[in-house]
Parts: C-alpha cells; sequence; structure tokens
C-alpha cells in the first residue's frame, strides 16, 4: 500500500489541464505558475520548474498525493516509490 512506502511525485506539464485539483489537496506540495500550469514544490516552498522535477511525498501528505494524482483530469501527476520507481498513483499504476 502507498501508505507504506517512500513516495516522489512530479507532473508532467505538457499533460497539465490547470484544473487546479493538485492544488487545492496539497498545496505545500504543487503550486501553480504563471503559465497557469501545476509543478510540484521543494521542501523549503520553491517552485520547480524544470521538467521532470520531482520531489519527496511527506509522510503526512501521502493520502492527499494519491488522491490529487487519482483525480487529476489531466492525468499527469505521476507518484513513484522512491526506491524502485515503480508506479504507485498516476499514469502507469495499477489503480
Amino acid at each position: 500500500m502507498a501508505e507504506e512506502r517512500e513516495l516522489e511525485v512530479s507532473i508532467d506539464q505538457d499533460a497539465c489541464t490547470g484544473d487546479g485539483l493538485c492544488v487545492q489537496y496539497a498545496p505545500s506540495v504543487f503550486e501553480f505558475d504563471i503559465d497557469g500550469l501545476a509543478y510540484v514544490k521543494d521542501p523549503n516552498g520553491e517552485l520547480l520548474t524544470t521538467a521532470g522535477s520531482q520531489v519527496n511525498v511527506p509522510e503526512h501528505l501521502r493520502l492527499d498525493i494519491v488522491n490529487a494524482a487519482h483525480d487529476c483530469p489531466g492525468e499527469c501527476i505521476y507518484v513513484r516509490d522512491r526506491q524502485d520507481k515503480t508506479a504507485v498513483a498516476g499514469p502507469g499504476a495499477d489503480d
């Protein structure tokens, strides 16, 4: 189960629809940039705008991040196991 793993999350901006569900789920991890697309933020709150940027999922936000990936209309949030990189939620995951 996702709660037992150390997770990382990234967003594919090419697929992002800008709906903002991710920002509602976890505003300390996701944020919009001036282009209207969502990005991940590092633990210091810095927006990571480089394509493919990923951050570790804080333990207390695991369920929110997984739910954001499940509910994302753009299917652009990738949640992976930090160690073996298998998909936990989002594209490529067995939902």
